[in-house]
């Protein structure tokens, strides 16, 4: 195991017997060189002591969002930044449901809302909790956000109970993390562009042409490059979503200006194309609005092919080119059509034509397919785009691995 020197892990604690446990995970991380910091919870003091804590961890242990000692050397916003990755354990049932509808009631749910960096949960209760629907629910609102969990197992509890629910072993917890932080490291300088939303090609000064999509999946596929440590640029056509301030955001208009960003941003190692870019512009654009009254033809041309030109490339052709198909009907056989002929490595496709899906929803399904049938096409089934992203990204890290 790499050691893990200038990484930065923030431990949160909360109220629950298995407390015991993160002291640990706590020794683990600072024997190969983490830096920690820990926030504890009331309900935690009741198991572990502060000074337990520093002793081990030879950091700061944050008790109180009011304390203004914590206050003046570091806000919960500044705290939520330094770190490179939160964990939360032991998370009891109480704190997945206060996380789940964005409590914000003390220092360690309010840092953790605050945060832009991936939050592992690590589950801890009495199996009963653990398989209660309410929890279920819960835990699914957090994969959503994109939380991460990390267990539990089946054991005997402490309570004299036996089955699931009980914390992950402290080494599981630790090799878990320390893979996802050295990804992060093996990924710094690997470069990822992603394009998003539509574009808009005008016929006059008020009115245009596009094709429909709310960028949403693009956006998060991007977000989900950036937490996994790549060097990622999002050239994004109009949309109202907003992005981590350290992605490289370029906000363009119509196609030919999604080109020209696209050309300014080669070579890359990552190519991901969501963006629905217009298929046709006006041949000439009018230069005043055009009345009701008026009668007026509108002459279309084909826009350049951003996927086919990027895909094509002798020189500048990413490792990897992703493309989308939005289809209505043939979902495979168009899909793997576009495959083909715009020399693609995977074409991810949906089906527009179901409902809750696509466009302007938060949710998607989609079917990846691989170039010459390497893999055999895979079926993200109906999730939150967020998780989508990360099935997708899931897939990027193991091909470039």
């Amino acid at each position: 195991m790499e050691d893990l020197a200038n990484k930065k892990i923030l431990f949160i604690i909360c109220g629950g017997i298995s407390a015991y446990k993160s002291l640990e995970t706590i020794r683990l991380f600072k024997k190969h060189k983490a830096e920690i910091k820990t926030i504890i919870t009331k309900n935690a003091k009741e198991f572990v002591t502060p000074l337990s804590i520093s002793s081990l961890s030879q950091g700061k242990v944050y008790e109180d969002i009011f304390n203004l000692e914590n206050e003046l050397e570091m806000d919960h916003i500044a705290l939520s930044r330094w770190a490179d990755v939160i964990i939360v354990a032991p998370a009891t049932a109480n704190t997945i449901s206060k996380l789940s509808n964005g409590s914000s009631e003390d220092l360690a749910s309010t840092v953790i809302l605050a945060s832009n960096k991936q939050i592992f949960i690590v589950p801890a209760m009495n199996v009963r909790m653990w398989e209660h629907q309410s929890t279920k629910n819960n835990l699914k609102i957090l994969k959503s956000y994109g939380y991460k969990l990390i267990g539990p197992v089946i054991g005997d509890m402490a309570c004299g109970e036996f089955g699931e629910g009980k914390m992950s072993d402290p080494l599981e917890i630790f090799l878990k993390i320390s893979n996802f932080l050295n990804q992060q490291k093996e990924k710094r300088g690997v470069r990822a562009l992603v394009t998003a939303g539509p574009t808009n090609e005008y016929i006059d000064p008020v009115r245009y042409i596009t094709n429909k999509s709310s960028g949403k999946q693009g956006y998060e596929i991007a977000r989900s490059l950036y937490n996994r440590g790549f060097d990622t640029t999002l050239i994004s056509g109009p949309t109202n979503l907003s992005i981590d301030k350290n992605i490289n955001l370029i906000k363009v208009e119509t196609a030919e200006e999604m080109f020209k960003a696209t050309q300014e941003n080669l070579p890359t190692d990552i190519a991901i194309f969501s963006a629905a870019v217009a298929d046709f512009k006006l041949n000439k654009k009018k230069k005043d609005k055009i009345k009701k009254e008026e009668m007026f033809t509108i002459n279309l041309e084909k826009n350049i092919d951003i996927l086919n030109y990027v895909s094509n490339h002798n020189s500048m052709r990413p490792k990897l080119v992703v493309g989308f198909a939005a289809e209505t009907k043939n979902l495979d056989k168009n899909a793997i059509s576009k495959l083909t002929n715009k020399n693609c490595d995977w074409i991810i496709a949906n089906d527009i034509s179901k409902k809750g899906i696509g466009f302007n929803s938060d949710y998607n399904e989609v079917i990846i397919h691989y170039k010459n049938n390497k893999i055999p096409k895979e079926k993200l089934s109906f999730k939150k785009k967020s998780e989508i992203s990360e099935e997708i990204v899931d897939r990027i890290v193991a091909q470039i691995n």
